[in-house]
């Protein structure tokens, strides 16, 4: 019904949008009297009418009626100027000339610095990505799109999930922080993608290595740091539409945003439609356990999915105070490639190829509910920040009801079915006690409450404390001279819940007799977990070359499925065996970035170095329950280092050509794996991009030709069970431009992208659907258009 009332709304929003191009308005242009050039970001208000000048001074007035209008045109620096504007058909342009204001104003010298400098300064590997980038690389999903990045890579679970992996590891070791709170799910799982809306995002930060210092458990491979947007300028109403269709999967998507600031109250919202069918892959037959599975018309079949998607913000801003609470709600249901979730049932009576839109058995269905609020207070010279959140994640597994050894028919389809409840507190205090130092310090809370439901046991309910606490100083040895040091104590408590069979199961005992025993799979327990985390870095900027050097040591709890899983994993056809006796995995890595930028061109390498101590990893072992193998979880000493190298340069002021690289090592020195590597590790890969910038053809203003050509290696070093992974060549190709269509200033956007041009049949190491040898999709071609207003 949500979905329906949603589809109906955004169709009506549109609707609207066309109808009021034909309404009565005011065009005008602000101008500097005396120099004649235009101003920007000056503001027109009326009675109940507002709008803010753009960088040629043009302004718009929509949706009026006939009659006279009285308007207060204002800016900095300038005397106001009041006019009245009778409104009619055929009207012409209104020209409004501000005069200097002759006040006059005593010195004021502004001491600042811009982002890109406190990130240089910051002796941090992190990569910041702007809304430009995400606008011109946008995929099915967030992690896809970012993808691009060198270090950055994704496991697929289909067409439109996807989780972040960070020079090769992934799960829960990448944290993704949104508005300043941990994205928390079931992130432990092989199919479980983000929850996130990826359209609105306008700053990502990317911390590559070790950042437990400030993030906690979790964050020992790296950061997705999702920020605040910027707040909307005082008097602002603006919004867009995003419409998107692609051919691969048939998807159709439309998401709608809109925003307003009075004064120091502000407001925005925005709700996301996607509904798609099968996706098509670059084959016609999957063969997986011997088992061949003929595809019509290339559809892996059951890959169809929808996606309902709400956010709304209400937030306040003055001189001291700043606050925003953030309500968001992500539903999405998808099918899932019914051997992803072990061989698909022999005797089952379900077409899959009936359709290519209908979600069959297997599915899931997620809802991810979320509560974030960020206050910031300025006192003096510290600024307190708390950030206080309230997720609930709600996740069913179904497929379809066979018996399984001892456990008979179950009598429905929902096989497991996880309900979480994550409750955190963050408050630090940055002090800047003179120009030479800011500390940093605070606390982190976080308490989960997970449940469990379904006839398919893997993990058991638990309940998980962390608490946190820590301080860091970056110091200012002079102005290109940096030196950043930290040090953090983290707490945690998992505390497990029992669980036995809901069936029977035969036990033959020592006198011959036999029980019949529902058996338990979890018990009672309650592990604490104790860690001190530290970090120290240096930066050092000479002219144009930026070096850094970071040194951290960091740690990740053990997730309850680690310490405590004990059944049959059917999606992966194996059972799966905790180890209470676990340790906290902890990690020592060195980092060095080194950037060099100059005007037309830019380069950098960014080495590390990495030892794990006790990396825990799923083993299959040589022992089997009921025809399955036993895998254990279990721990290894781990050495990894690997680099990411690019380039950048621009030649003739229209054509920019993009290079990067990326390689991770990884070897277990220990352990029952001793020499091989561990899962999902990316095997080298390299990136080269052309951007052309046309000049302007007909409508079409500022249009722009971009080619990516990936190469990547073959993954030769694995890890039983994996196979190998053969390299590949794959070629995409987009055209982005601007269009005047509404005759104001604000160009629609439009974006035409063809992957995979070639139609390449190739497969993605770390992709889910490797493991059963499926390749990625096949040729697609995609049209987005952003409208604003």
């Amino acid at each position: 019904m949500f979905q329906k009332i949603l589809s109906v709304w955004l169709c009506f929003s549109l609707g609207s949008m066309v109808f009021s191009q034909d309404s009565f308005q005011i065009k005008g242009i602000v101008i500097d009297a005396q120099t004649l050039q235009p101003i920007e970001g000056a503001n027109i208000i009326g009675k109940g009418l507002f709008s803010i000048s753009s960088a040629t001074g043009a302004f718009t007035i929509k949706n009026l009626v006939e009659n006279t209008y009285a308007f207060t045109i204002s800016h900095i620096g300038y005397a106001p100027q009041k006019v009245s504007i009778i409104v009619r058909s055929k009207m012409e342009t209104v020209q409004v000339l501000l005069h200097e204001s002759s006040t006059a104003l005593e010195e004021i010298e502004v001491h600042s610095k811009s982002k890109q400098r406190i990130a240089k300064e910051t002796p941090i590997v992190s990569h910041t990505v702007s809304k430009e980038f995400l606008d011109k690389n946008r995929e099915n999903s967030l992690m896809q799109t970012l993808s691009k990045i060198p270090g950055v890579s994704t496991i697929n679970i289909g067409s439109g999930q996807s989780k972040p992996v960070i020079r090769g590891l992934g799960f829960n070791r990448v944290v993704v922080v949104q508005n300043g709170i941990k994205h928390e799910a079931q992130q432990w799982g092989n199919d479980h993608g983000l929850e996130i809306d990826q359209y609105g995002i306008e700053n990502i930060q990317i911390i590559k290595g070790p950042a437990s210092l400030v993030y906690g458990s979790d964050a020992i491979a790296g950061v997705v740091d999702i920020q605040p947007n910027k707040i909307p300028l005082q008097n602002a109403l603006n919004g867009e539409v995003n419409v998107l269709g692609e051919t691969n999967n048939n998807l159709l998507g439309v998401s709608a945003a809109i925003e307003t600031r009075k004064e120091k109250w502000f407001y925005r919202g925005r709700l996301t439609y996607r509904e798609y069918g099968d996706y098509k892959v670059p084959t016609e037959k999957i063969n997986y356990e011997n088992y061949i599975f003929e595809l019509h018309n290339n559809n892996l079949r059951n890959t169809a999915g929808k996606e309902a998607n709400v956010n709304f913000s209400i937030g306040y801003v003055s001189d001291h105070i700043t606050s925003e609470t953030f309500f968001s709600n992500v539903n999405a249901k998808n099918g899932f490639f019914a051997n992803a979730h072990g061989l698909e049932v022999r005797t089952s009576s379900i077409d899959y190829d009936s359709s290519n839109r209908d979600i069959d058995l297997p599915f899931h269905k997620v809802n991810h509910f979320k509560i974030t609020n960020n206050t910031s207070v300025i006192m003096g010279k510290h600024t307190l920040h708390f950030d206080l959140g309230f997720q609930n994640n709600h996740r069913e597994e179904h497929s379809e009801p066979v018996p399984h050894g001892y456990m008979p028919k179950p009598l429905d389809s929902k096989e497991r079915e996880f309900n979480k409840n994550t409750y955190a507190l963050n408050m630090r205090d940055a002090f800047k006690p003179n120009d030479q130092h800011n500390i940093v310090a605070g606390v982190n809370v976080e308490f989960q409450d997970n449940n469990i439901d379904g006839w398919g046991f893997l993990i058991p309910e638990y309940n998980r404390f962390s608490v946190g606490a820590f301080v860091y100083d970056q110091f200012e040895i002079f102005s290109d001279f940096h030196f950043l040091a930290g040090i953090r104590y983290d707490y945690g408590l998992v505390d497990t819940k029992s669980y036995y069979d809901w069936f029977p199961s035969t036990i033959n005992n020592n006198d011959g007799s036999t029980s019949y025993v529902n058996l338990q799979r979890a018990q009672n327990k309650t592990l604490g977990f104790g860690n001190i985390n530290a970090s120290a870095g240096l930066s050092y900027i000479r002219k144009n070359t930026t070096y850094k050097l970071n040194f951290g040591k960091s740690f990740r709890m053990p997730l309850a499925n680690e310490l405590a899983s004990d059944g049959v994993n059917y999606h992966m056809y194996r059972y799966e065996k905790g180890n209470l006796d676990l340790d906290p995995e902890e990690s020592y890595q060195l980092d060095i970035d080194i950037e060099h930028t100059v005007k037309q061109f830019s380069m950098g390498i960014s080495p590390f170095v990495n030892l794990f101590d006790n990396y825990i990893y799923l083993n299959p072992t040589s022992n089997y329950y009921e025809t399955l193998q036993i895998y254990e979880y279990t721990q290894a000493k781990v050495f990894r280092f690997g680099a990411e190298i690019s380039a950048s340069a621009t030649l003739f002021n229209n054509l920019q050509l993009n290079a990067s690289a990326e390689y991770v090592y990884s070897k277990q020195t220990s352990g029952a794996k001793e020499g091989f590597t561990i899962p999902f590790s990316p095997p080298l890969s390299g990136l080269f991009s052309a951007n052309y910038q046309f000049k302007k053809m007909f409508f079409f203003d500022k249009p722009q030709f971009i080619a990516d050509y990936r190469i990547t290696a073959a993954q030769n070093e694995i890890v039983p069970p994996e196979e190998k992974t053969g390299g590949y060549q794959v070629l995409n190709i987009s055209l982005l431009t601007e269009m005047d269509l509404f005759k104001n200033n604000l160009p629609v956007e439009m974006r035409v992208k063809l992957n995979n041009v070639f139609n390449t049949k190739y497969f993605d190491h770390t992709s889910f659907y490797r493991l059963i040898d499926v390749p990625e999709a096949g040729r697609n071609l995609s049209i987005s258009l952003t409208i604003p207003f």
